[in-house]
């Protein structure tokens, strides 16, 4: 049995509308004498996560999280705050051919949601990013309650496009989020990269 064709796009922030430069992360750790990767790999503990995806705590108190957890390698809670607010000042770059398809999908008449794990600071970030103007709606996890890839998280996402399911396209790099959102009734692929845009287009009809 065929699926109905999807009548509105949901796609991630993180690893594709936006992308991230890991040299710079990792220049701030050269620059304050910080063993490789550990910036990402205390920020994405779970423990220290899960509460800033789902609005339990702040952007800022997060980050203040991971300076604490800094100061026994640094030996300063100064210069570990200072290693944070550096990184942090980097908000991460557009993908310009996957805003160029949001827009010719919205071009189309196909609504476009945002899906994404995010903390209190999302809506900063948009602006800063010139995309506040490109999404038709925003589903963050802070604001929502509950992270993908909850069946809970798609449902709101799908009832703030206005969709049923099943005519929701959804776009994620993470397998687990594909995976949450067809047990949600969506369809949903993973994405590789900008070469998947040929086959989204052909999904969407657009």
């Amino acid at each position: 049995m065929s699926r109905e064709r999807a009548t509105a796009l949901l796609v991630d922030f993180d690893g594709v509308l936006r992308r991230w430069d890991p040299a710079v992360a990792a220049g701030v750790e050269r620059e304050y004498g910080l063993p490789e990767g550990v910036l990402g790999e205390i920020a994405m503990s779970w423990g220290l996560l899960q509460p800033v995806l789902t609005g339990q705590v702040s952007h800022a108190r997060w980050m203040a999280s991971v300076a604490d957890a800094l100061i026994p390698t640094i030996g300063d809670p100064e210069r570990a705050r200072a290693a944070v607010e550096q990184w942090q000042s980097y908000r991460g770059e557009v993908d310009p051919e996957v805003l160029a398809f949001v827009r010719e999908v919205r071009a189309a008449g196909i609504r476009v949601g945002l899906g994404t794990n995010a903390t209190d600071l999302l809506d900063a970030d948009l602006a800063a990013l010139d995309l506040t103007d490109e999404l038709d709606v925003v589903v963050n996890s802070s604001v929502v309650g509950v992270h993908k890839p909850a069946k809970e998280y798609f449902q709101a996402a799908c009832a703030a496009l206005d969709t049923p399911p099943a005519r929701v396209l959804f776009v994620d790099d993470q397998d687990r989020a594909v995976a949450g959102a067809r047990v949600a009734g969506l369809s949903a692929h993973r994405w590789s990269g900008p070469a998947d845009l040929r086959y989204l287009r052909a999904a969407l009809a657009c």
